[in-house]
This record gives C-alpha cells, sequence and structure tokens, in this order.
C-alpha cells in the first residue's frame, strides 16, 4: 500500500441527517468505487446475533469529492432507515462496511443508523449544563460500571443495568439509606468515571436481557466497534436505534442535575477486530500500526493497535472525543493504554477540549502500554508535563497497597519501606515525573486486578478463611458453579459487626484510601470501595457476570460507618483548598514535613495553604500495629482533630492542648489549628 497523503480537515464525515435530505461522506481515499446502499430495517441476523448479507439495499453511487473524501446528498427524509457502505478496493476486493462515523447503529453495530438526533433528545435537554466546578483541582473521580451499578437483584431498581438506572431516584433500603443515583450524590464525588459506554462488541445485544440466554450479558467494554455510538446493551431495546442515544443523554442529564460531571472511559489504542472492525474495509492498512517486518503491531496484548500518530487517525480521535463533548455533553475522559496514543494526539486533545468546550474537562489515562509496541512517542508518565492531562500514578499505587494482584504489601497493607514514597504521592509527585499535581490521578484500585478488599485481605492471608475460590475469564478454573461458589463465600468474617472500624482489614482499606483523598493530585476510588466491595477475589472480573462484579447494595446499611467515613473525607477535602494545591511552587511552601519513617507519615500544610480558613492542617498516617505518640507545634489556641480512626470530616471531634497527639494503630488523624479560637489560657479558665 502506497503512503496515504490526502488528508480531510472537516468535521463533518459521517451523516450528516436532515429533514430534507442527508449527507453521505466517507474518507476512503484507496478505493476505486464507494456505493451508499440504503436498507429498509436492519438486516436478517444469523443464530450468532450477526448480520452477514447486506446484498439488496437500494444502491447509488458516491462522488470521488476531494482529500480523499467520497461524498453523497440525498434528497428526502431517511430518519429511520439504515446505510451501509461498498467499497470497491483496486485489486478488485468490494466489502460493505459500516460507517466509522456512525452516530446510530442497528441491534450488534450490524448496520449503520440514520437518526434525527434532535427528535431523540429528551426532554430539557437543550437546558442541560455541566455542573460548576472551580478547576481541575476540585476533582474526586468515582470509577463505575453502568451494569455494576444497578444489577443488585436485591436492590429496588426497575432498570437495572441500563442507562435509565441512573434516572430513578429516591430509592432507599430497608432502613432507609439512600441508593443509586441519590448515594452518589451523599457520598460528595464530583466526577463519575463510567467504564466504556460506546458500542462495544462482546455482549450479544440481542440476548441480554434473555435469563435463559447462555450467551455473554456482561463484559467492562475494551473491545471497540463503534466509537461514536452508545453501547446498546445499556438501552432498554437496543433494536431501536435512537432509544440508546436518549437514554445515554437522560443519565447524563440525571448526573448533571446531581451537581456530578460524567466521564467516559475511551479506547483508542486498539479495535476489537481489524478484518470485522470499523477502519479495515474502508481504507485498507491504514488505520492500524505495523513493526518493522510489517506485522500488526500488538502493544495492547489483544492483537492489534490504532496508528495514531497517522493524520487521520488522529483527527478520527479528536472528532470523536469532541462529538461526545458536545453532543452527550461529557465532561472528561479517560484513555485506556495511553501509552499507544502518541503524545501529540493527546497534548492536541486537552487544548481543544480546554479552549473551545470547558477549561474543566478532565483528560487522562493509563501511562503504559499492554506489551510491545514500534510507537516512538509513547505517552508514559513525564511526557504530559506541562501539556495539560494526567496519568494514572502507579508509584503511588504500589507504595500505599504492593502488588496489584498477590500478596506484595504496601504501607497500608504491612510492607515495609515505603514511607518516602508515599510522601512524595502526598505531594502530588512533583519531584518525580510531574510538573504539576494536577497532573497525578492518584489511586489505590480501580477494576482491573483485585479491587481494595480484596487485596487488602490476600495481604493479610485471609483469602482462604474467606472462601474465594480461583476465578479465570469468568469461570471457576476447577469447575463448579460461579454463583454457588460466591453465594458460600464468607468476605467479611474478619470484620467485627459490633465494631466495625476497629477491624483491622477494615482499618487497613480505610488508611488505603485516606491517603488518597488528603493527598496533593486528582484523587479515584473505585465505585464500592466505600462499601467495602468484594469481587470475591477475582482479579480480572471483565466477563465474570452480575455475580461477581454487582455492587452489594445492602453493604452500605452493614457498613454505614465506613461510608460515612469516606463521605467525611471527600467533605474535607471540597472544602479545604489546602489539599487541593495546583503548582509545585504552592506545595514546596506550603507543605512541611513532621516525620517520614517507621510506619508513619506525617506532614502540616502550614500558613493558610492555598488560601485555607484553616492556619495549619496536620496530617499523620500510622501504618504500625500499634498506637504511636506523634510530636506537634506549640499553638496558642490548640488543635482540634477534624478526622480519627473512627469520624472523618470538617468538624472538630476533639481538642489537643499538649504538644504531642496519639494516633492509634493503622488510622490516619487530621487536626487543625484555626485563627481566633479560644487560647489555651482562656480556655483552662473557661472550663474550670
Amino acid at each position: 500500500m502506497r503512503e496515504i497523503t490526502e488528508y480531510y480537515g472537516g468535521r463533518d464525515l459521517g451523516c450528516a441527517y436532515a429533514k430534507t435530505e442527508s449527507i453521505f461522506k466517507v474518507w476512503a481515499p484507496e478505493a476505486v468505487k464507494v456505493t451508499l446502499a440504503l436498507y429498509e430495517n436492519a438486516g436478517r441476523y444469523e443464530a450468532n446475533g450477526e448480520v452477514t448479507d447486506h446484498a439488496g439495499g437500494l444502491e447509488i453511487g458516491m462522488k470521488k469529492w476531494k482529500d480523499g473524501v467520497w461524498f453523497l446528498r440525498f434528497y428526502g427524509d431517511l430518519a429511520g432507515r439504515y446505510y451501509m457502505y461498498k467499497v470497491e478496493h483496486p485489486d478488485g476486493t468490494v466489502r460493505y462496511a459500516a460507517d466509522p462515523y456512525a452516530k446510530a447503529v442497528s441491534t450488534n453495530g450490524a448496520r449503520s443508523a440514520i437518526v434525527d438526533l434532535e427528535a431523540w433528545n429528551p426532554e430539557g435537554w437543550e437546558a442541560d449544563r455541566r455542573p460548576p466546578i472551580g478547576g481541575l483541582e476540585d476533582t474526586v473521580l468515582y470509577e463505575l460500571h453502568v451494569r455494576d451499578f444497578s444489577a443488585d437483584p436485591n436492590a429496588a431498581f426497575k432498570y437495572k443495568g441500563k442507562f435509565k438506572a441512573f434516572t430513578e431516584t429516591g430509592l432507599r433500603d430497608e432502613e432507609g439509606n439512600a441508593i443509586g443515583i441519590d448515594h452518589l450524590e451523599e457520598l460528595g464525588v464530583t466526577h463519575v468515571h463510567l467504564l466504556p459506554v460506546f458500542d462495544f462488541k462482546t455482549v450479544n445485544e440481542l440476548k441480554v436481557d434473555d435469563p435463559d440466554s447462555p450467551e455473554p450479558k456482561y463484559n467492562w467494554g475494551y473491545d471497540p466497534q463503534h466509537f461514536n455510538v452508545p453501547e446498546g446493551s445499556y438501552a432498554t431495546d437496543p433494536n431501536v436505534p435512537g432509544l440508546r442515544i436518549r437514554e445515554f443523554k437522560e443519565m447524563v442529564m440525571a448526573l448533571h442535575g446531581k451537581g456530578i460531571r460524567v466521564v467516559m472511559d475511551v479506547v483508542y489504542n486498539h479495535t476489537y477486530s481489524v478484518e470485522d472492525g470499523p477502519f479495515e474495509a474502508v481504507v485498507p492498512g491504514y488505520f492500524y500500526r505495523r513493526d518493522a517486518q510489517g506485522r500488526l503491531a500488538n502493544g495492547s496484548g489483544v492483537g492489534n493497535e490504532l496508528a495514531t500518530e497517522r493524520p487521520m487517525v488522529r483527527k478520527f480521535i479528536l472528532d470523536s472525543v469532541r462529538y461526545w463533548a458536545d453532543e452527550y455533553h461529557i465532561d472528561g475522559f479517560r484513555l485506556d493504554l495511553m501509552g499507544l496514543i502518541d503524545t501529540d494526539t493527546v497534548k492536541q486533545m486537552a487544548e481543544e477540549l480546554h479552549r473551545e468546550v470547558d477549561p474543566a474537562i478532565v483528560v487522562y489515562g493509563e501511562p503504559w502500554t499492554g506489551g510491545e509496541t514500534p510507537l516512538a512517542r509513547q505517552t508514559l508518565k513525564g511526557s504530559q508535563r506541562n501539556l495539560g492531562f494526567a496519568v494514572f500514578n502507579d508509584h503511588f499505587r504500589g507504595a500505599i497497597k504492593g502488588d496489584s494482584d498477590g500478596g506484595g504489601k504496601g504501607f497500608a497493607t504491612g510492607g515495609t519501606g515505603t514511607e518516602a514514597a508515599i510522601l512524595e504521592g502526598v505531594k502530588g509527585s512533583i519531584h518525580d515525573f510531574a510538573e504539576s499535581p494536577l497532573e497525578s490521578v492518584n489511586y489505590v484500585t480501580v477494576h482491573d486486578n483485585l479491587n481494595l478488599w480484596d487485596k487488602v485481605l490476600t495481604t493479610q492471608g485471609l483469602r482462604d478463611e474467606a472462601g474465594f475460590r480461583e476465578i479465570r475469564n469468568g469461570e471457576l478454573t476447577h469447575g463448579g458453579s460461579l454463583r454457588e461458589a460466591v453465594e458460600k463465600s464468607e468476605p467479611y468474617r474478619s470484620v467485627d459487626g459490633e465494631r466495625i472500624m476497629s477491624s483491622e482489614t477494615v482499618k487497613r482499606a480505610l488508611l488505603a484510601n485516606a491517603i488518597v483523598l488528603t493527598s496533593q493530585g486528582i484523587p479515584l476510588i473505585q465505585a464500592g470501595d466505600e462499601l467495602l466491595r468484594t469481587k470475591y477475589g477475582d482479579h480480572n472480573s471483565y466477563r465474570s457476570g452480575d455475580a461477581v462484579n454487582a455492587i452489594r447494595w445492602e453493604n452500605k446499611r452493614r457498613f454505614k460507618p465506613v461510608f460515612d467515613y469516606y463521605r467525611g473525607l471527600i467533605e474535607l477535602r471540597k472544602k479545604h483548598p489546602a489539599f487541593r494545591l495546583t503548582s509545585r511552587e504552592q506545595i514546596d511552601y506550603h507543605l512541611a514535613t513532621l516525620r517520614c519513617g517507621d510506619h508513619v507519615v506525617a506532614f502540616m500544610l502550614k500558613d493558610f495553604a492555598g488560601g485555607d480558613a484553616w492556619k495549619n492542617i496536620i496530617v499523620v498516617y500510622n501504618a504500625n500495629g500499634h498506637e504511636i505518640k506523634q510530636d506537634i507545634p506549640f499553638s496558642n489556641t490548640g488543635w482540634k482533630v477534624a478526622v480519627n480512626e473512627e469520624r472523618a470530616g470538617n468538624e472538630a471531634l476533639d481538642w489537643i492542648a499538649d504538644e504531642q497527639v496519639t494516633v492509634p494503630a493503622l488510622s490516619m488523624m487530621v487536626l487543625f489549628e484555626d485563627v481566633g479560637g479560644i487560647s489555651r489560657a482562656n480556655r483552662f479558665l473557661l472550663t474550670r
């Protein structure tokens, strides 16, 4: 294949629908002929849920226009029809292809669909606005899978596993605790980061709601099919192309209405398939990266990589994020395997979104690959410096918890020698790989690998006691029923129901995320951490289904003090800019180290850091199995305690008059010194 130099700069590829006409544009510079095939229906589905025969449509030749683009204007109202491109290549092969820029598709993405987007807008969509946010520093991310959110069989969701579950308000458990979207509002997170919600391949949308079908109903969604279309298995009826559009927007509106922004997890590094993917049938060989031997590169680990450094691939990605931001009011993007996306593309993405859509749109991703890649300009840790996007901080992650799937220990799980790495993470890694703390996404666990509760159990040697069985690819490795294994397990056997906050496993889990929520940078917690969520020891639950993945909402009632602690830490962070500093200079000036060693990290945010109302704030993390004494500076008014081993928030829980404080085992403490408080001498007289 010759090098393709044609470049089209317009933002109108795909089908531009109007009631009076529809304009089709497809970039196929190597094609010798392109024909538009129009259909009245979605086609005949085979037993496996695919449509393989696309003959029989109304076929109209398209005109070779300019810059490699083929063009057709069709007069009349085509809403409700379906279409494909019939592409003839120089070698004589002819392929039917869905539109890479499709805005709507039939069930299982078999054909592109023509919809009147405006007609499918939910009521009030034009008035939907992004929730106000001061800046990226105010972000608190909550990573969530759409189906996990509402699949609990014991919770009162009407639309289980669907986008519409986010519109269900007023849901309560048997003790009156809020669940669902009201829970998210109560928790106080600012952004919900949704695992992939574009159209993905591995769930058969025809069977997803059939309880008798053995076909997979669950996947994380890292197998892209149509990048600009919502996933059909999350719609109440995937057979109606416009319905998933409406219901996705209803979800966004509902979250915005609760003051929560929406982040999309996007997978622009590979496609599920090459031959049956969205690009190869239209422009063979162009969209995929190859190695020196001409073989498909496999830095993704799943057989292919998109060649993001090529102009029209980069353009596709930039057009796609812009479309989601404009059409669906999306507030941020998390880039899967960002190491496979060239740095220039990510830089341009962040610049355009911040300049043309919203300065507070958050862009971040995984600064690594899934294998070897020939890409020169990989977006790895350090490459993000001063470019307007952030990266996951796996240095901090490992220091807090240890390794990801095994018994390796970190600061919160009983490891040694991690104090310096914890302190560096607390500073937003500004002396490691980041120029600014806003370039570091701080977290302990996400959907990949063991989740937090299961990791703590593993490090403490409690997996067998919990009854965890080995799970791979959604099945027990030694056979048997996965659901029965889950039901027989006892993941909370180590927790004293009468003294929840005193249980060692609970204390370790809380300490891990307490560090994240009180550090400089952008914090992220995984959905259900605040409920001690378990995945029953499954370290890769991408296809393990609801039995493993569903959030058990009964845990809110069961572990309410844990939820309250998370809520209090988030409230503390949101109300105090000292925890949300924005520059290296601020941190170097305002953050003073008090202790770093012997399983203790203590620091002070001093001199009204970030314009805080509190003059000085002391934070102590004690990872010892015993209480410790921590020296604290003299204060004329004494120190007030906002966070102790059992409660967290913005109010004073206790008052410390001494220049030393006792911090219980496996806990953290936050103390503050405010202005205008009663002096020690006067306090003594008042309390006599």
